[in-house]
């Protein structure tokens, strides 16, 4: 097992290089860098799409041409070359992803353009939020598919199973974000009811609450991101529990079992279920990431979450290429980690499992 280990950590550098080449790569190719950014600031406040969208010939004068930036009207040549030197755009690409790569070993991820603020600070600040949504929309999946998915199995090709099946496969086909907004609508006072808020996780006066207080105004405020989160992953964990209970309950042993006159109830969690649930338990790791990182973003952003979501998105938009790269690494390494973690849990829960024998 050791050796499988370390091949999967040593696959892990060229993985991460090329995730961080190709990303490097593509954004060479984006409109509206950071200097643009700053410039259509500086011109009157406007959006640097607009002056990209626009195409017209007014919208730069002979010395922008020919620094390569538009909408810099008015703005001094020595000025914009004064930024792309603070921003290390005076070096060619290449050398700016070698220098990038030889910090982020270091795992120094540098400094905002925007916020005045280390990337890690940043991702420390933000992490609270995106893993307080990740977890328990993992905890609410798990313990609603867990016994949906059993009584499915048990329950197979019954009407109880067929209006299930049906619900779910709504619930797993209606976008996260299309539900969250629904939720927004219904709930949160967008056209009918004001049940819940929607922003925040707590409320302003918090620190003067009780201690149960606090927990229901905490429970309160993340009770429509977390459903809102969970959907997806609720419904494809039914789904693998019921066929995971169906594929152990076909074989002899539980025939067996049966036919010695134990009861079904006996055989079902005495027998079935702890070799049923491997999969779906050492499935954990990758499931809390995938509803981590892959509803974060919308959800955050629909419901005025500061969470890690949030700030990538804003990232982008404001072309904060530090915040882009640096939590793109950190977050990379992170995944192939618990890809690592989750071949691992298969072990820890059926000792059986041998990587290195199954490889060679």
């Amino acid at each position: 097992m050791g050796a499988y280990i370390l091949r999967r950590l040593l696959l892990v550098i060229p993985t991460l290089l090329g995730i961080m080449i190709i990303n490097f790569t593509l954004v060479q190719f984006v409109p509206g860098g950071p200097i643009e950014q700053i410039i259509a600031k500086l011109e009157g406040g406007g959006d640097v799409f607009e002056g990209i969208a626009g195409g017209g010939g007014d919208t730069f004068d002979q010395s922008t041409e020919d620094n390569g930036y538009v909408g810099g009207r008015g703005l001094p040549p020595e000025f914009i070359k004064e930024l792309e030197k603070e921003f290390g755009f005076d070096k060619p690409p290449l050398e700016r992803f070698l220098i990038m790569m030889g910090k982020y070993i270091r795992f120094d991820f540098g400094e905002s353009y925007f916020r005045s603020k280390g990337v890690l600070d940043l991702v420390w600040e933000k992490m609270p939020v995106s893993i307080t949504l990740g977890l328990w929309s993992t905890l609410i999946a798990y313990m609603v598919s867990i016994p949906l998915g059993i009584r499915k199995a048990v329950k197979d090709g019954s009407t109880f199973d067929t209006w299930t099946s049906g619900a779910i496969i709504v619930g797993y086909a209606i976008p996260g974000f299309l539900f969250a907004i629904l939720l927004v609508v219904l709930f949160a006072g967008g056209s009918y009811w004001q049940i819940f808020p929607l922003r925040g996780l707590t409320s302003d006066d918090w620190d003067q609450l009780s201690l149960v207080g606090k927990a229901l105004d905490y429970l309160w405020h993340i009770a429509l991101p977390v459903f809102a989160s969970s959907i997806s992953g609720f419904a494809t964990l039914t789904l693998l529990t019921k066929n995971s209970f169906l594929d152990e309950i076909k074989k002899q042993y539980v025939i067996t079992a049966k036919a010695k006159g134990l009861a079904e109830r006996r055989v079902l969690y005495g027998h079935v279920f702890r070799n049923a649930m491997l999969i779906v338990i050492a499935g954990f790791p990758s499931v809390f990431f995938g509803v981590f990182f892959g509803g974060s973003l919308i959800i955050e952003t629909l419901f005025s979450l500061d969470g890690l979501g949030r700030l990538g998105f804003e990232a982008a938009v404001a072309r904060d290429y530090p915040v882009i790269f640096g939590t793109l690494f950190f977050f990379g390494l992170i995944g192939l980690v618990v890809g690592i973690l989750s071949d691992l849990m298969y072990v820890f829960v059926d000792p059986r499992i041998d990587f290195e024998t199954r490889e060679t």
